[in-house]
């Protein structure tokens, strides 16, 4: 009888821990399914557990180890490996536990924690402020022959993962596309990254659940794939992790902590880094959806289908405030229909939350742009309401303070507007979580942008809030706050 893989694995996890610690293992439990081929079991042991790993490919096995001694070395939080197979065919190394950053998001927002909990914010900006560590720091010391499947993250790289984009995404899904246009887009998309500094390891994939979370701090794995490459990539790479899901405020956050911390090892022009960072963030999120497209319609994997619906919401952010100097016409007319596609977004069991964007602002200062790339939505015009920025005592404060707030409230015909502009704003949120959209935008608007209109955005964000699968951005965009002076 032929043994089946899971048995064959075994065999030969068990006979390297015999070989490396002199006993066999208690047992050996098969753990989760990875995004590539390799076979991740538990051996426990009398004094506890320890991970193995059976992969075929002996050049990314080689690339692992190397890489996880050489930051062990250097004092960063990676697993310790133990012992590797004669033939690079298996290994050993540290448990870290079953706890992903990613896990621990998902369990904080079961139980109502917030979007991004406390405790695994803080995660997040230790990991973030510790990302250039790896990239400069120690990578500087890495050893490039092993790096797979190639030394760096260079063009032949970029169009490798574009081509997967485009085989395993745009024609599985049926997206119709001229085909010698996309190509010059990907060429165009390549020259310019290709400009940035790129003498760094680039970490290739850092997202939430390749990230272990042990003692509430956390602990870096699945580098592989590793080579040198520029820096935007892996800051990218975190912020767009498509089921994470990350609030855009808290990308911004993230973005201005992993820059604080690059300033410690290098020089770092901020405007030159964001200008890169745009093209960065698309070829990533490029990559992943290939992978999707690849688990999900070619191997019929479908739960790695469920991500695309958070993609399609991270393409719709990218679309909408591109700003990179660069032109991508074709590229750009298949990810919007990408985006429109219902199909796509029906793909997962339960729909990313309908993010609502409400601000508040001044006529004179012109009516507030969609950043989402979709354009409609409702505006609103406060004008009619009654005015307390004429009176003096009441000009100087907001509409969301208690003084304005209480001088609001006295007049019935404010009741009436924020009712009846609730109730319509409420009515479409309902249809749009039926078809699975992702975005609204509602704008209220007073001649100041500082009483009325802050006045009836907070109160409906307030309303908002407490409906199930909606997220709600709240946006003061032209008041200006009384500077509190320190007695």
């Amino acid at each position: 009888m032929v043994n089946s893989p899971k048995e064959q694995d075994a065999q030969v996890l068990d006979a390297l821990h015999r070989a490396r610690f002199g006993i066999p293992p208690s047992s050996i439990v098969a753990l989760r399914e990875s995004g590539s081929d390799r076979r991740i079991h538990r051996l426990v042991t009398p004094t506890g557990s320890l991970v193995g790993v059976v992969n075929g490919d002996r050049a990314e096995n080689r690339a692992f180890v190397s890489f996880s001694r050489h930051f062990r070395a250097e004092g960063l939080p990676v697993p310790e490996i133990l012992a590797v197979t004669d033939d690079e065919g298996a290994y050993l190394e540290e448990d870290l536990g079953d706890d992903t950053l990613f896990d621990l998001l998902l369990r904080g927002r079961a139980a109502g924690e917030g979007d991004v909990p406390p405790m695994v914010a803080a995660v997040y900006e230790e990991a973030v402020r510790m990302l250039p560590e790896f990239q400069v720091r120690a990578g500087r010391g890495i050893d490039e022959s092993v790096c797979y499947p190639r030394a760096r993250f260079d063009r032949q790289s970029m169009l490798w993962d574009l081509a997967y984009f485009k085989y395993y995404f745009l024609k599985l899904a049926q997206v119709p596309f001229h085909e010698q246009a996309l190509e010059d887009d990907f060429q165009a998309l390549a020259d310019f990254l290709l400009r940035a500094p790129s003498d760094f390891f680039l970490y290739r994939d850092f997202q939430s659940r390749n990230i272990m979370v042990r003692d509430g701090r956390p602990w870096f794995i699945d580098y592989q794939g590793g080579r040198r490459g520029a820096l935007h990539y892996d800051l990218a790479s975190v912020l767009v992790d498509a089921k994470a899901d990350l609030p855009m405020s808290f990308r911004a956050h993230l973005i201005e902590i992993y820059l604080e911390s690059l300033g410690r090892h290098l020089e770092v022009d901020r405007d030159d880094f964001m200008a890169h960072f745009d093209g960065f963030v698309l070829v990533r999120i490029l990559q992943a959806m290939g992978a999707y497209g690849y688990r999900g319609f070619y191997e019929r994997k479908t739960h790695f289908l469920q991500s695309v619906p958070f993609a399609l919401r991270n393409l719709e952010h990218l679309l909408g405030a591109w700003s990179a100097p660069v032109r991508l016409p074709t590229l750009f007319d298949s990810l919007r229909a990408i985006t429109r596609s219902t199909r796509l977004r029906e793909l997962a069991t339960s729909a990313p939350p309908l993010e609502v964007v409400v601000t508040s602002f001044s006529y004179r200062k012109g009516v507030p742009a969609d950043d989402s790339g979709h354009g409609g939505g409702f505006v609103f015009d406060c004008r009619s309401l009654p005015n307390p920025g004429r009176e003096a005592r009441y000009a100087p404060h907001a509409g969301d303070e208690a003084i304005i707030v209480d001088w609001l409230e006295r007049h019935d015909d404010v009741h009436a507007f924020v009712a009846r502009t609730g109730d319509l704003v409420e009515s479409a949120v309902a249809a749009y979580g039926k078809r699975r959209f992702t975005h609204l935008s509602v704008a209220f608007g007073c001649t100041g942008g500082q009483h009325r209109s802050v006045y009836c955005a907070t109160r409906l964000a307030r309303r908002l809030e407490q409906r199930p699968g909606v997220r709600v951005e709240l946006r003061h965009r032209d008041v200006q706050r009384i500077q509190k002076v320190d007695t």
